[in-house]
């Protein structure tokens, strides 16, 4: 496959998955609808890493500083996620505080 049919290929699984990143906002998923989006912007931000950025073509302190860049990330993440679960919300007046 040539270098421009690669980038053409992924330039449409990002359009495809930006389609299915608006049709999850109109399907009555519920709570599954953060886990698809999350999900899919994993694979959209995986693909520019991995093509777009070249780390494909580079050496191996470049994708462990990505990798290591992505864990930090997923770290803080995680963290506000659990802070704002364990707070005891009193309503939309204790947000004013």
């Amino acid at each position: 496959m040539s270098a421009t049919a690669r980038l053409v290929a992924v330039w449409a699984a990002l359009m495809l998955l930006l389609a299915i990143t608006v049709a999850a906002t109109f399907l009555p998923l519920g709570d599954l609808r953060i886990l698809v989006s999350y999900g899919v912007a994993i694979a959209k931000a995986a693909l520019v890493l991995w093509y777009f950025m070249e780390l494909s073509n580079d050496d191996g302190l470049a994708r462990l500083a990505a990798l290591a860049a992505f864990a930090w990330t997923s770290i803080l993440f995680i963290l506000v996620c659990a802070d704002y679960l364990t707070r005891g919300w009193s309503g939309a007046g204790a947000l004013l505080l």
